[in-house]
C-alpha cells in the first residue's frame, strides 16, 4: 500500500474536526515534518484562526516517533485530548494502517491521593484534628467538608483521579487535603495503594503513548530536577511558546517564609530528637525576626543579618533531615506518610536557604511583603535561557509555536529568551534553528483598526487618568458597550470601573468580582456589557462576534519598575553591553500587546477597533517596535474616525441582531402557521374518521 502523503492527511484530519484547511496550515505541517524529519529546530508563528493545533499534530502523528505536546493552558490541553486528538487519530487510521495512542500527564499534585483520601492528612497537634475528624464534623454544614464528601464518592468513579475531571470543582484547601506533592509521595512500592494510584497509572500511559500532552510546568521539572518526569522522546512540540519561559522562571523560583518554616518545625518536632528539633526551632525564631523588618525590594547583596538568619535554617534543617533518616517513632500512626510530608517541608527550606546563602551571581534575591500573607524571601534565576538551550534542545527535533513569537518584526527576541543565537546562526553552545510566519486567515486591515490616542497627556506611575477616563467613556457610548477593557494594573482597572458604573448606562464587569469564566460568560451573552480586568485577560478571552468590538490598553504594559526580577535582568543586559530596556521590557511589552490585540478578531466576520490610550506608542523611538508586534490593523490616530467606525460597527451589529430578530419571529409565524394547518387536518381526519363510524 502507497505512503500517504502529508496533505491526504491534513485534509483527513481537517475533514474530521469540522474544520477548513488553510493555505497557512498547510505550510505549517509541510515545516514541521521537515523540521521532525532531519532534528531540527522551528519557531513558527500561526495567527489565530489558522488551526495550528492540526499543523503539527498530524506531521508528528505521520513520522510515529514519540511526542510530547506543552500547553500553557488548560483549556488547549482539553481541546487536544478531548477534541483534536481523538478525531485526528479515528481519521488517519485507515491511512496510516495504525492507531497512534495519545495520553494527558501532569504533576502528581494534579492526581487524587487514595492514601491521603483514605488515611488522612498527617497533621501536627497544633494545627488541630485529622482530616477526617474534621471531615466528618464539618461535612453536614462546612463548604469543605461537602467537598471531601463528594471527592471520596468521586473517587470510587474516576478513571483519571485528574482534579480537573471533578466537575464543578473545589477549592485548593480542599484538594490539598487529598493530593501529594513527588517530594510528599510515598512512592508506588511503600504504598498500601499504589497499585491503584492515579498518578502512577497516568506516567505508565504516557510511556505507552505515541502522543503524551503535558503543560510547561512539568515540562521544566522534567529540565530542572534532573530525574525525568516525562516518558523519553524524540520530538517536543511546545504550543502557547510565547508563555514559556515566564512558566519556567516560575518553576525555578524558590520562597521562603515564616509560616512555612514554622509549619516544618511543628511537623519535624515529633520524629526527631530534642536538640535536633530544638535547633530547627531556634532557626525559625532568628529567621522570623529578621523578616519582620523586610522592606519589600531587591536584595543586591543579602545583609549580615538575614545571611546569619539563613545559614542557621540551612544547618538545621541539615540536621533535621539526617535525624528523619535514622529514627521510627512506632507511637505515630501511619509514621511514613508523616515522615515523608516533613521531610519535603523541611528539605524545601533547606534548599532555598542554601542557594540563598550561596549567593550564585545568576540569581536575583529579594522580598515581598503581602497585606494578608507578610513578607517572604524570594529567589529566582536571572535568566531561564541557558537552562532551556541545555536542557530542550539539545537531543531532540523542538517545534515552538504561538500566535505571538515574532515580536518586532523578527523571531530573534523570543529566540534568544529560551537560549537559541539570531536565526541563521549557529555555535556550539546554540543549535541552529528557522522561524516561519504563516500569517493568519482574517484580513487584519479589513476587520479592525488600531487607533492611538496621541492627544493624551502620557500616563504618570500613580493617580487617576482623567482625560484617558473621558476618552474610554466617549469610545464606549460609540462602540454601544461590546469592550474589552485590558489594564496594566488591578488598580486602574478598579478605578476604570467604579468612575464609568457612574457615567455609563451599561452593565461594566470588573475581573475579581465573579470567577473569570462566568464574566466571560456574562460579557459574551449581552453585547451591551463591558468586561474590564488585568493579565488573564490580556491573554485569555475567546469571545468572537458582537459582543467585543472595542478592545482597549490603557497603556503600554511595561513591567513595573521596581518589579525586582525584571528590573535586575534589565541591568544584566545593560552591563553586558545590550539595550536592557528594549531586549527586557519592551519585549515584555511587545508580547503582552500582540496577545492583547489578538483578543478582537477572533472570526473571520468579526470588525472593530483596538483602542490604546498611551500617546507612546505614536511618539516614543520603541514605539515602531510594538507596532510592528500587533497584528496588521489599519492605524490612525484620529480620534473623529475611531469613533465613527465604532458607531457604524455598532449600528451594523444592531442590524444584524434586527434582520436575524425579524427571521427568528417569521420563522416562529411559519412555524405557527404550520401547527395551526396541521391541527385543522388533525381535526378534520378526526371527523372523518368519527362519520365513518358511524
Amino acid at each position: 500500500m502507497t505512503k500517504p502523503s502529508l496533505p491526504e492527511l491534513l485534509h483527513a484530519a481537517v475533514t474530521a474536526v469540522g474544520g477548513t484547511e488553510r493555505p497557512g496550515q498547510v505550510t505549517m505541517a509541510e515545516t514541521v515534518a521537515e523540521a521532525i524529519d532531519d532534528g531540527s529546530h522551528l519557531l513558527i508563528q500561526a495567527g489565530t484562526g489558522t488551526g495550528k493545533s492540526l499543523g503539527y499534530l498530524v506531521p508528528a502523528l505521520a513520522h510515529g516517533e514519540r511526542v510530547v505536546v506543552a500547553t500553557a493552558t488548560l483549556a488547549l490541553q482539553r481541546q487536544l485530548v478531548e477534541r483534536d486528538l481523538p478525531r485526528t487519530v479515528d481519521a488517519l487510521h485507515p491511512l496510516l494502517r495504525r492507531r497512534p495512542q495519545f495520553a494527558m500527564l501532569k504533576g502528581r499534585s494534579n492526581y487524587l491521593c487514595l492514601h491521603r483520601l483514605h488515611e488522612g492528612v498527617p497533621q501536627e497537634e497544633e494545627e488541630g484534628p485529622g482530616l477526617f475528624d474534621q471531615f466528618e464534623a464539618a461535612a453536614p454544614s462546612s463548604k469543605l467538608g461537602q467537598d471531601l464528601l463528594r471527592m471520596r464518592d468521586w473517587a470510587d468513579e474516576t478513571e483519571t483521579g485528574d482534579r480537573d475531571d471533578l466537575t464543578p470543582g473545589v477549592s485548593d484547601r480542599a484538594w490539598s487535603q487529598v493530593s501529594v506533592s513527588s517530594r510528599e509521595c510515598l512512592g508506588a512500592s511503600k504504598c498500601a495503594y499504589g497499585a491503584e494510584c492515579f498518578a502512577e497509572a497516568a506516567r505508565e500511559r504516557a510511556k505507552l503513548s505515541d502522543v503524551v500532552v503535558t503543560n510547561h510546568a512539568l515540562l521544566a521539572i522534567d529540565a530542572i530536577e534532573g530525574a525525568p518526569v516525562l516518558p523519553q522522546h524524540e520530538v517536543l512540540i511546545v504550543d502557547e511558546a510565547h508563555e514559556l519561559v515566564s512558566r519556567v522562571t516560575g518553576v525555578a523560583t524558590g520562597e521562603l517564609t515564616p509560616g512555612q518554616v514554622g509549619r516544618a518545625v511543628r511537623r519535624a518536632a515529633k520524629l526527631v530528637n530534642e536538640k535536633a528539633a530544638d535547633q530547627l526551632q531556634t532557626a525559625s525564631e532568628g529567621f522570623e525576626r529578621v523578616m519582620e523588618l523586610a522592606l519589600p525590594g531587591r536584595l543586591e547583596e543579602v545583609p549580615e543579618d538575614l545571611g546569619y538568619a539563613l545559614m542557621a535554617l540551612r544547618d538545621a534543617a541539615r540536621t533535621v533531615i539526617s535525624a528523619l533518616g535514622s529514627t521510627r517513632d512506632k507511637s505515630v500512626q501511619d509514621e511514613d506518610s508523616v515522615r515523608k510530608q516533613a521531610l519535603a517541608s523541611v528539605e524545601s527550606i533547606h534548599d532555598v536557604a542554601e542557594r540563598i546563602s550561596n549567593g550564585s551571581e545568576w540569581d536575583v534575591v529579594w522580598y515581598e511583603r503581602h497585606d494578608r500573607f507578610g513578607a517572604s524571601l524570594r529567589v529566582a534565576p536571572m535568566s531561564v535561557s541557558g537552562l532551556l538551550r541545555e536542557k530542550l534542545f539539545s537531543d531532540r527535533s523542538v517545534v515552538l509555536t504561538s500566535a505571538t513569537l515574532k515580536l518586532g518584526g523578527d523571531f530573534n527576541g523570543v529566540g534568544a529568551s529560551v537560549g537559541l543565537a539570531p536565526e541563521g546562526t549557529a555555535s556550539e553552545d546554540a543549535p541552529a534553528w528557522k522561524g516561519l510566519d504563516v500569517g493568519s486567515p482574517f484580513d487584519y486591515r479589513r476587520q479592525g483598526i488600531l487607533y492611538v490616542a496621541q492627544h493624551l497627556a502620557r500616563p504618570g506611575r500613580e493617580g487617576t487618568r482623567s482625560d484617558m477616563i473621558d476618552e474610554l467613556a466617549e469610545l464606549i457610548e460609540a462602540a454601544g458597550g461590546r469592550t474589552l477593557g485590558l489594564f496594566s494594573s488591578m488598580r486602574a482597572a478598579q478605578n476604570a470601573a467604579e468612575e464609568l458604573r457612574g457615567r455609563l448606562d451599561m452593565p461594566i464587569l470588573l475581573q475579581g468580582e465573579e470567577t473569570l469564566g462566568e464574566l466571560i460568560k456574562n460579557f459574551a451573552a449581552d453585547s451591551q456589557t463591558c468586561l474590564f480586568g488585568t493579565l488573564s485577560l490580556w491573554q485569555g478571552v475567546d469571545v468572537p462576534g458582537a459582543s467585543c468590538q472595542l478592545v482597549v490598553m490603557d497603556k503600554i504594559p511595561f513591567p513595573r519598575p521596581d518589579d525586582p526580577l525584571m528590573s535586575a535582568r534589565q541591568k544584566a543586559v545593560d552591563d553586558g553591553g545590550g539595550n536592557g530596556f528594549m531586549a527586557v521590557a519592551a519585549t515584555h511589552a511587545a508580547l503582552l500587546m500582540a496577545q492583547g490585540a489578538g483578543r478582537l478578531v477572533r472570526a473571520s466576520a468579526d470588525r472593530g477597533v483596538v483602542a490604546v490610550l498611551d500617546p507612546r506608542l505614536a511618539t516614543a523611538r520603541y514605539g515602531s517596535y510594538l507596532k510592528a508586534s500587533l497584528p496588521d490593523f489599519w492605524y490612525t490616530t484620529d480620534r473623529n474616525q475611531a469613533r465613527r467606525s465604532l458607531a457604524a460597527i455598532d449600528a451594523a451589529a444592531k442590524a444584524t441582531v434586527t434582520i436575524t430578530a425579524a427571521e427568528e419571529d417569521k420563522a416562529a409565524e411559519e412555524d405557527k402557521a404550520a401547527e395551526e394547518d396541521k391541527a385543522a387536518e388533525e381535526d378534520k381526519a378526526g371527523s372523518e374518521g368519527s362519520a365513518d363510524g358511524e
